[in-house]
């Protein structure tokens, strides 16, 4: 397929009228919609969106590739776009991009879409045909430079030309997340410098069309050093024992040069691959118990949410309507109660230690995570303690499940080939339930304890106590932007939330909109101590704070961390502190602004509420002001 069958007249703009990121990406969506190339321009652009948030598509030398495959996509298109004198997109290199291109890829797009799609993203490696580009007059001439490149260039090689024996061999490996443009712009890139470098280098590249250009056994046994280059997971188990270079894809797009010179030196480590997993290492820095813990609550977070939102909505009827015996009753409200509490509240604990387990021994550890977490909230061994050990019993239940799956299945990896189909579907379960069961069977009653008893001391706080309690988690919310003390303290709060204290919840939701809302108000107030896309950037944060997206502030504490991090922590903590001093709770789990008017307490804790946020986001924005030098050429 051509390119020039997926970018036509009516998907190029000429003359962007944006000047922001944010509105690139809004113009090029609303001009593919017009085309007819969506059916849900809104979906498409959450995708597009969800696309930026992993890295940006600004790669560079002007050029932007925005891109996301999603089912809101009717056919695979690309639109362009250009701003001749540039504009910030977040670029690799810190330079304006002037020439946009974002491709639309459907869910169920063919090989010969893709292929066309990808091979867009290695053209714009040519600096030649970037420049004409630009020096294009009308939307027929863009489309002709783009059709006399295509009719130019053969299919991109994947091995450089053959060199003598003595040559150092280098193989590389490149992957992003859509397997779109950056894997083959990555490849494209190495295999050009390769060439001019005299390097002998074959790259396979994983992209959404499958994997390409594929290095066989052969090719990894005699290659002196490998360069893996992928956001996203690759096979890493056959290159156990060989020296990996392993990196970000945008690494082999601008850093090409540094990258091919440690592999032709050897400076590589030697790679040993983890056994006990099938996860592959992709550069990065495995989590362990954190990132176990986060893929726990972040699939929890769906049946928190949703539940303790409509829970509190059953509550505008009364705090005893969904009580058949009461006079507030109201069958509506206690449908909504029985929804969210009854059912969805109820698996909270089982699917946070299912996906715990999961994450420690892939999908045979989800069925024992499960009917451990199960176990954790039904069997107490204690009076008067009917939610069991709660919270903290299906962390213990995930981690236990998770590594009773892994010693179950090395116990049984000397079974013969014959049985192996049996593994997964009756040794696994069967032995793994057993275990965790049993050992959760006899702990629970124990751990039901600890936990009534932490729940307990934390209900008897008051006064001074409690406010240095919130000014502790007002803190831990803003201190590293929605890393891990920050999420430390939400799955604080959402636990506390399962034990019925609801003060907590609103602390932590409190705290987590200041830091956004503090640097919003501190770029409206202070403007001579901002740039222009700063400015911008905290319209932006208005919005992101308003719902609890703390992660809002992270442009300006990556810009100014020393100042902008103290101030947040200040801002939030004040908030944090005030929340616990009035004694507001709130029972529903997110959802910032929208959910104010879910607080207990009526229209007093309601502007009490709002007063503690503003409080806290004007600390912060006067620490920021008193702090930030004038910025010596504000726009």
């Amino acid at each position: 397929m051509k390119i020039t069958q997926l970018l036509t007249e009516q998907t190029i703009i000429l003359n962007l009228s944006a000047t922001t990121k944010q509105e690139v990406l809004e113009e090029l969506a609303s001009q593919l919609d017009r085309a007819g190339k969506l059916s849900d321009k809104r979906a498409f652009t959450a995708a597009i969106m969800e696309r930026e948030s992993q890295s940006t598509t600004g790669i560079g030398d002007g050029i932007a590739i925005p891109h996301a495959k999603s089912a809101a996509v009717k056919s695979p298109a690309i639109a362009f776009g250009r701003a001749l004198d540039g504009l910030d997109f977040e670029s690799l290199d810190g330079q304006p991009a002037n020439l946009f291109f974002m491709i639309a890829a459907s869910e169920g797009a063919n090989e010969d879409h893709l292929e066309a799609l990808s091979r867009l993203a290695t053209f714009l490696m040519d600096e030649q045909f970037r420049t004409n580009i630009l020096a294009a007059k009308s939307k027929q001439e863009v489309l002709q430079v783009v059709s006399d490149k295509e009719s130019s260039m053969d299919e991109p090689e994947a091995e450089s030309s053959p060199a003598d024996s003595a040559q150092k061999k280098i193989l590389a490996v490149t992957a992003c997340p859509t397997g779109i443009a950056h894997t083959y712009m990555a490849a494209e890139k190495l295999n050009e410098r390769a060439k001019e470098l005299g390097i002998a280098l074959k790259v396979e590249t994983n992209g959404s069309s499958g994997v390409k250009n594929q290095l066989t056994a052969e090719d990894i046994a005699g290659a002196d050093a490998i360069i893996v280059a992928a956001d996203t997971k690759v096979e890493m188990s056959r290159f156990d024992g060989k020296p990996v270079i392993q990196t970000a894809v945008g690494k082999a797009i601008y850093e090409t040069d540094n990258l091919l010179n440690r592999a032709v030196t050897g400076d590589a480590p030697t790679y040993k691959h983890d056994k006990s997993t099938d996860e592959a290492d992709t550069g990065e820095t495995k989590g362990g118990f954190y990132k176990h813990l986060m893929n726990g609550v972040s699939n929890m977070l769906p049946f928190v949410v949703g539940g303790g939102i409509l829970i509190a909505i059953s509550f505008f009827w009364g705090i005893n309507a969904g009580n058949p015996d009461s006079p507030e009753y109201n069958e509506f409200a206690a449908m909504l109660n029985t929804i969210g509490g009854a059912n969805a509240f109820f698996l909270m604990v089982p699917v946070l230690a299912g996906f715990i387990a999961m994450s420690i021994a892939d999908r045979p550890g989800f069925a024992p995570g499960m009917i451990g977490g199960l176990i954790a909230i039904t069997v107490t061994g204690v009076e008067e303690a009917s939610g069991g050990s709660g919270f903290l019993g299906g962390l213990i239940a995930g981690f236990l499940a998770g590594y009773v799956t892994l010693l179950v299945k090395k116990a049984f990896s000397g079974l013969p080939n014959s049985l192996e189909g049996l593994k997964p579907v009756l040794f696994y379960p069967v032995f793994a339930i057993a275990i965790t069961g049993i050992v959760m069977m006899l702990v629970n009653p124990q751990l039901t304890r600890v936990y009534t008893g932490i729940s307990t001391f934390l209900e008897s706080l008051g006064g001074t106590n409690l406010v240095l309690v919130g000014l502790l988690l007002g803190g831990m919310m803003a201190i590293d932007m929605g890393g891990p003390i920050n999420k430390a303290a939400y799955t604080f709060g959402i636990a506390m939330l399962d034990a019925q204290n609801f003060n907590f919840m609103a602390t932590v939701m409190a705290a987590g909109m200041v830091p956004p809302l503090g640097l919003a108000i501190a770029t409206s107030l202070f403007k001579n101590k901002f740039s222009k896309p700063e400015r911008e950037a905290g319209k932006t944060a208005y919005v992101l704070g308003a719902c609890f997206i703390t992660e809002g502030v992270i442009p300006f504490a990556a810009a100014d961390p020393a100042r902008v991090i103290p101030a947040s922590v200040a801002g939030a903590a004040v908030t944090g502190a005030l929340v616990m001093l009035f004694d507001i709770g709130l029972r529903a789990p997110h959802g910032g602004i929208f959910v104010i008017g879910l607080v207990d307490g009526g229209i007093s804790s309601i502007l009490l509420y709002v007063l503690a946020i503003l409080a806290g986001a004007v600390v912060t924005a006067l620490v920021v002001g008193s702090l930030k030098k004038r910025v010596a050429l504000a726009s």
